[in-house]
């Protein structure tokens, strides 16, 4: 009995065993920083993916705008030369 005893003191006065430390707390660190590093480009991508199609909808919106504006003014100068005749046959009759 002596022996194990005697060996059990031994390894106790050895020391602590850093390299099972390093590894058991070493190794789920790694894993869950890589994890975090994965979930955060998901959400990055996800993110930029939202404003991709926001500024594809606000470009078609911008598209409509200039069409609606062209045709506004295509229908004022019409109006305007409405307004002219109407003016000009007022000045005739007047």
């Amino acid at each position: 009995m002596t022996g194990i005893l005697a060996s059990a003191q031994t390894a106790a006065t050895h020391g602590t065993n850093y390299t099972a430390i390093v590894i058991s707390i070493g190794i789920p660190l790694v894993v869950l920083g890589t994890i975090a590093i994965i979930v955060s480009a998901y959400f990055r991508l996800q993110a930029h993916r939202a404003d991709a199609l926001a500024l594809a909808h606000y470009r078609q919106l911008a598209e409509n705008a200039v069409t609606n504006q062209q045709e506004l003014r295509t229908e004022l100068a019409k109006l305007t030369l409405k307004v002219e005749a109407v003016e000009k046959l007022m000045r005739d009759v007047g």
